[in-house]
């Protein structure tokens, strides 16, 4: 394993405890970003199942994007999860932004998913 991806996976851990002690139960909204698309999951932990999920791949995003490795790509993704998660009954998550710095796409997923109506 190279020192970067060494560096990717210890910070992905160190945040993964640090959501564990302050969650107090509430699902995760998991974020993944890849160079060409990002998702996003609701996930509940404490029963191992995905509550929601989108990206950019789904076919109801698919079309309307230009390109879905954008910042409007991500805040598309991010009205879609929150209105999925609400469906499904979940009003409060914690973020779970992985190993990526909160910035760029991933503060667009986060930023829509607010305006959407989740609480974090």
């Amino acid at each position: 394993m190279s020192a970067k991806q060494d560096l990717a996976t210890r910070r992905r851990a160190r945040l993964r405890f640090q959501l564990r002690q302050k969650s107090h139960g509430r699902p995760r909204l998991s974020v993944f970003r890849s160079s060409k698309n990002i998702y996003a999951q609701v996930i509940d932990d404490a029963q191992g199942k995905t509550l929601a999920a989108a990206s950019t791949l789904d076919a109801s995003l698919k079309g309307s994007l230009k390109t879905g490795a954008d910042k409007a790509a991500a805040a598309a993704v991010g009205k879609l999860i929150a209105e999925r998660a609400l469906a499904a009954g979940v009003k409060q998550v914690v973020f779970d932004r992985g190993a990526y710095l909160y910035h760029g796409r991933v503060q667009s997923l986060a930023d829509a998913a607010r305006e959407g109506g989740l609480d974090f």
